[in-house]
């Protein structure tokens, strides 16, 4: 988690005005992605150590988020959410508080969500950049606030593990 802070850390000086990533700014926190075992410890420890307010309101939040997305994808909820292209894509995450528009959990915050944002690159993959951030930079100025992180994509792990889960259509 130190070596992913300090390379976004390091992104976001590199970006500066060109990040549009601020409390209020909640388009990633909208739709359903996956994460690792470990990012679901980790928020399991943040609820724990959160106001038990604010951890109620999470709970809350998750339980009515799972019943809407079971009402709308009834059979093998998750898979179907997380496989289908924009399924859920309006639901929003249930850590994120809908009155400010922040993380409940900020500092339990999954990978992907630390990572989402500023000009990333993974393994010497694609250059990644939310769309909402340099807006009007040039390619070069966006290559130039990049940085290299020598891990995996984040929840590239979560999905292997899924599908090695998943049985092949027919199988039981």
């Amino acid at each position: 988690m130190q070596i992913v802070d300090a390379g976004l850390a390091e992104a976001a000086r590199k970006a500066g005005d060109w990040l549009a990533c601020r409390p209020g700014c909640f388009e990633c926190c909208l739709g359903p992605f996956p994460i690792s075992p470990e990012d679901a410890d980790r928020l399991r420890r943040g609820l724990a150590e959160a106001d038990p307010a604010v951890a109620a309101r999470v709970i809350s939040r998750a339980r009515q988020s799972l019943a809407r997305l079971h009402r709308d994808y009834p059979v093998d909820t998750i898979a179907r959410v997380l496989e289908e292209d924009g399924a859920a894509a309006d639901e929003p995450c249930p850590v994120l508080d809908p009155a400010t528009g922040t993380c409940d959990l900020y500092a339990a915050r999954p990978i992907t969500c630390r990572t989402f944002g500023p000009a990333l690159r993974y393994r010497d993959g694609p250059l990644a950049v939310c769309e909402l951030c340099f807006v009007g930079a040039t390619e070069e100025e966006i290559a130039a606030c990049s940085v290299d992180l020598d891990l995996d994509p984040p929840g590239e792990e979560t999905l292997l593990v899924a599908q090695a889960l998943v049985p092949e259509s027919g199988e039981a």
